[in-house]
């Protein structure tokens, strides 16, 4: 709840009160000697022979005499006109009273009278003139006022022009502390420290020691800035001052210098106090160099800022927070020290930082006392807070739905999927055969991931339609958090993209355009493998890239030449080739398994990793067992053909040792006849 400003701020929004009702009391002077008189009297004046004309002719209607006989209001008879309501002629009076009833009488004029005097009333005659018409401007004069503030981004009146609008809240107004802040623990550390100096700011002067003047929270969208600067001001226990960095921004030139003089001056006078300016890079962007535009609006906004920021004393006790997801872009005189002294950084959580914040947002619902939460802490993987806070409100939205009062484990995964690829589309009817192929695609995706050693595990495999535009997909998760990815790693995960359109084109012999996301992922991966991470030999550890906005889209600029981005499209090119050669020789290899796994999940719609798992082990085993099998076999024959070579070894031995015996027989023989001889 707002908190109104103080009276000081009151008196000086008097002052231009007190000129307008100065120039309203004049303007109602003038109309009240000039203009109403004359609008009151809706009378024509003729001369008194004109009014005798009109009466001998019998043309006078109705006569009305003043009550001291001096002036004569006369309607001439005009047929359709309605009493009164047709011209009313004045003259003076030129007869005596006796006379003008003698004239009227012969005339025939029925309808006349005479004025009854009477004594007015000075107090209502004060405010008919005085008081109501005052009374009328000022009330049209705010009505002006509001109406002018709304379209030009005031507040509620036109004379707030230079207020900063900053929504202030009490002591223990915020509502958050740092128990209500969860996966964020080295920022809350960092601003901890803040805290403690408010509550205990003598412990700091002692060493002479000053608070920071500010603190930065830089990271992405939704990761919770808004929800700690709360929480400082909610520990911390002092007033809160919160505004956005498009409220600085007015039409009217200087609006925005002047908001932040009177942020700052209400700051001052509430200190011990936090002000926290989201999204500060509306204000405060980088100065140009010169040219046209130096002294635009909002660079008066921001060196306003940075004067304030010098001008104020750091042991009162005031502190400067603000957010942004583009720090690049800020004005290097902002973040110098002395000004914003800290940046914390405010990143996604973590594994164990997921599992925190489910379980913060977690107990303002009504869970099953099964719920895991670690599961859906890491199948949400890069996450961010406020993303996590709408799968368990997703969860407890489909609890109801299906007429459950606590949300289950299965509420929560099918959030998750919600979040990642929109709901269901129960309605949609798929073709047959765009059915086959669609299932073909996932199981691709799935078999070459569990080919790989370095792929993460697959949980699901569905081919239900998602509101998304996805006709199905394949969901791995890692069994733990990963901080690095190696060149395997990230080789595998081409590979694994390219697994659905190499099943497409090994089953039918063919492609469609579902893989048109895939081939977008993989082409990103392959150029940052290139351009970023040094992982090319043929450019090594050139970076080619340089990321800029990093906590929003992560878009890359070039560093290089047309002619080396050409040769960096053909390392890509290639890379991506090899790639799907790979995924297309698994996939060749294991085309029974595939087979198996992709009619199952035609008839299923949605398999779990587990049930995949089952089916690609059993069917492993069987290879193993007939490549077991094939191994006997050939050592049988192995077997076989050795014993029949011994066999014929051993008889050629023989052979040889009866014709070498022959020989010495002979032999002798041939000496024994010569010697006879």
């Amino acid at each position: 709840m707002g908190v109104k400003n103080d009276n000081s701020s009151n008196n000086n929004n008097r002052k231009p009160y007190l000129y307008y009702y100065c120039i309203v009391l004049l303007i109602v002077m003038v109309l009240n000697a000039l203009v109403f008189p004359s609008v009151m009297e809706r009378s024509v004046e003729v001369p008194f022979n004109e009014f005798t004309t009109q009466l001998s002719s019998g043309n006078v209607e109705q006569v009305y005499v003043n009550s001291d006989y001096t002036e004569i209001l006369y309607t001439l008879n005009e047929g359709k006109n309605k009493p009164w309501s047709a011209v009313t002629y004045k003259t003076g009076n030129m007869t005596t009273a006796d006379d003008l009833v003698n004239r009227l009488e012969s005339a025939g004029v029925q309808n006349y009278s005479r004025e009854i005097p009477t004594q007015a009333s000075p107090l209502l005659n004060f405010l008919t003139t005085w008081v109501f018409p005052i009374l009328m401007f000022v009330i049209i004069g705010q009505l002006m006022g509001r109406m002018m503030a709304k379209r030009m981004g005031g507040g509620s009146s036109a004379m707030t022009f230079g207020k900063s609008n900053a929504k202030i809240y009490a002591e223990k107004e915020t509502g958050v502390t740092f128990n209500d802040v969860a996966g964020e623990e080295e920022a809350k550390d960092a601003l901890k420290e803040i805290v403690d100096f408010l509550h205990n700011p003598d412990k700091y002067a002692q060493i002479g020691a000053s608070l920071p003047k500010g603190a930065l929270l830089v990271g992405p969208p939704g990761t919770g800035k808004t929800l700690l600067a709360k929480a400082v001001a909610g520990e911390a226990k002092v007033p809160f001052f919160s505004i956005s960095g498009s409220e600085f921004v007015e039409m009217f030139v200087g609006m925005g210098a002047a908001k932040v003089r009177d942020l700052f001056k209400q700051a001052n006078e509430k200190a011990p106090c936090i002000v926290f300016i989201d999204e500060i890079d509306t204000i405060g962007k980088k100065r140009d160099g010169g040219g046209m535009g130096g002294n635009d609006e909002r660079e008066q906004t921001l060196n306003q800022l940075l004067t304030e920021m010098d001008g104020f004393d750091g042991k009162k006790g005031v502190v400067i927070l603000a957010a942004t997801n583009r720090p690049e872009s800020l004005d290097p005189a902002l973040l110098r020290p002395g000004r914003f002294d800290r940046r914390v950084p405010v990143e996604l959580p973590d594994l164990q930082g997921r599992e925190a914040i489910l379980k913060v947002h977690g107990r303002k619902v009504k869970m099953d006392e099964s719920v895991d939460y670690n599961v859906i802490a890491r199948s949400t993987a890069g996450a961010s807070g406020a993303e996590l806070a709408n799968i368990i409100n997703e969860a407890a939205l489909r609890a109801v739905r299906q007429g459950r009062s606590l949300v289950s484990q299965e509420d929560l995964q099918e959030s998750v999927e919600t979040v990642i690829a929109g709901y269901q589309k129960k309605n949609a009817v798929i073709p047959a055969d765009e059915r086959k192929i669609v299932a073909y695609h996932e199981v691709g995706h799935a078999l070459v991931a569990a080919c790989q050693t370095h792929s993460a595990p697959v949980q699901k495999i569905t081919i239900i339609p998602r509101t998304s535009g996805a006709l199905g997909y394949t969901m791995q998760v890692d069994a733990g958090e990963k901080y690095l990815m190696s060149k395997e790693q990230m080789l595998s995960e081409l590979v694994t993209l390219f697994g659905g359109r190499a099943a497409e084109e090994v089953v039918f012999n063919s492609v469609t355009t579902g893989a048109s996301n895939d081939i977008e992922r993989a082409t990103q991966i392959a150029r940052a493998m290139v351009t970023q991470y040094g992982m090319s030999e043929r450019f090594g550890l050139m970076g080619l890239e340089s990321v800029q906005n990093r906590y929003l889209d992560g878009r890359a600029v070039m560093n290089c030449s047309d002619a080396t981005g050409a040769l960096i499209d053909e390392e890509v090119k290639e890379m991506l080739k090899v790639a799907y050669d790979k995924a297309k020789k698994i996939i060749e290899d294991h085309r029974e398994v595939m087979d198996e796994i992709a009619e199952f999940l035609i008839e299923k719609e949605t398999i779990t990793g587990k049930e995949f798992m089952e089916i690609y082990n059993k069917s492993l085993k069987k290879d193993e067992l007939e490549s077991v099998e094939a191994n006997v076999e050939e050592d049988k024959e192995k077997t076989e053909l050795s014993e029949a070579e011994t066999v014929s070894e051993e008889s050629s031995l023989k052979d040889a040792e009866s014709q070498d015996a022959q020989k010495v027989t002979e032999k002798k023989d041939s000496e024994q006849t010569k010697q006879e001889e």
